[in-house]
């Protein structure tokens, strides 16, 4: 499998090094509103007949599951017209009605592509290929809001959305792209998105999002350079995994600078961690390593440590919330990673998940306010 197609591989051979901060002095005020978790492969997951338990082992849906384990928010990625009919307006349309009737709130993703776009690969979708500025924001704009709109007809809609995901030089490539330190054409893009969500539904938040947790230096050139074109947000994104974007204290003073800096919210779109080296289907884990990050094994005690430390590090630096990436996508024959080959491809993130093997809970991990 390319690593184009398998998306998080990307970030590892582009992120750069890491610059180490340190950590802001603790608030006892502040707290986690946002207890999130990307499902998006959860859908699958379920219509081959994957059974999920909580952490006794009782067998349950597993929005239900991590409900009980904390969480409040649930995050789902869509793809244009993905050749696997999984991750797109209609089965998001779908998902989105189970997501509300449980109570959860939602936050769609916006790939703006038909797989998968990360700072490694942000292809535009076939049906705009052909596209160029003349017309890419007007894309941008009516998709999001048909999207938006058709969520909020059937009364699901969105409490946020990201405009983009992980858009660290930009998005719909080669045209949204930042190529030296222009950012005007993705600041008509991120515009475009943030007017159209505003229009279908003025509550609803909208994040952008990039995976630059990795530097403070970074994240600045990134939103410095789309404020300077006039964007509006609401919510500041940031991808943190600690095997690619460094120590925590790193990420608490991006997080704290961000904050203050911009004077947004900001969440972490995006973070895991390994509960065991063992792979389970015909495809490498993407992280394989006993150790990932110092102290913490690739066992599911370490896994919840360090989900428990992530979650501590972001409530101190003042972080609004976070979303465990694919907690749910545990090895299961059918649900691989290429969108083109979703039925004989496998799954790279299956010991990621925050179910093992048999589909049960970690008993270890939780989800805090």
């Amino acid at each position: 499998m390319t690593v184009s197609r398998t998306g998080r591989l990307a970030m590892a051979a582009l992120l750069p090094v890491v610059i180490t901060l340190p950590v802001p002095a603790a608030s006892a005020a502040n707290s986690l509103t946002v207890l999130g978790a990307d499902v998006s492969t959860a859908q699958r997951a379920l219509d081959l007949g994957a059974q999920y338990a909580d952490a006794n082992g009782v067998a349950g849906d597993p929005l239900d599951i991590l409900k009980g384990a904390g969480v409040n928010y649930v995050r789902l990625r869509i793809w244009n017209d993905p050749r696997s009919g999984y991750n797109n307006k209609a089965k998001v349309l779908q998902y989105a009605r189970t997501v509300k009737a449980k109570g959860l709130k939602l936050l769609v993703d916006f790939h703006y592509s038909d797989t998968w776009a990360d700072p490694g690969t942000q292809a535009k979708p076939a049906a705009w290929a052909s596209h160029g500025m003349s017309r890419l924001p007007s894309d941008v704009y009516d998709y999001t809001y048909d999207v938006c709109s058709g969520l909020k007809a059937q009364g699901t809609a969105p409490d946020s959305v990201q405009i983009g995901n992980e858009i660290n030089t930009g998005l719909l490539w080669d045209d949204g792209k930042v190529v030296n330190n222009d950012f005007a054409n993705l600041g008509q893009l991120l515009n475009a998105g943030y007017r159209a969500t505003k229009a279908c539904n003025s509550g609803t938040q909208v994040v952008v999002h990039t995976a630059d947790a990795d530097s403070d230096a970074h994240a600045r050139w990134f939103y410095d350079g789309i404020r300077a074109q006039g964007v509006q947000w609401d919510i500041t994104g940031l991808s943190y995994y600690c095997y690619w974007h460094g120590t925590m204290a790193n990420l608490a003073t991006v997080v704290s600078d961000m904050r203050s800096r911009y004077g947004k919210p900001v969440v972490l779109a995006e973070t895991a961690y390994p509960y065991t080296t063992a792979n389970h289907d015909g495809t490498p884990n993407v992280i394989s390593a006993s150790q990932p990050c110092s102290g913490y094994p690739a066992t599911p005690a370490g896994q919840a440590a360090n989900f428990t430390a992530v979650q501590n590090t972001a409530r101190t630096a003042g972080a609004i919330g976070l979303f465990y990436w694919e907690p749910t996508w545990y090895a299961v024959t059918g649900n691989g990673w290429d969108p083109a080959d979703i039925a004989h491809s496998g799954n790279g993130w299956e010991n990621q998940a925050v179910f093992d093997r048999t589909g049960r809970l970690n008993p270890d991990l939780r989800w805090t306010p």
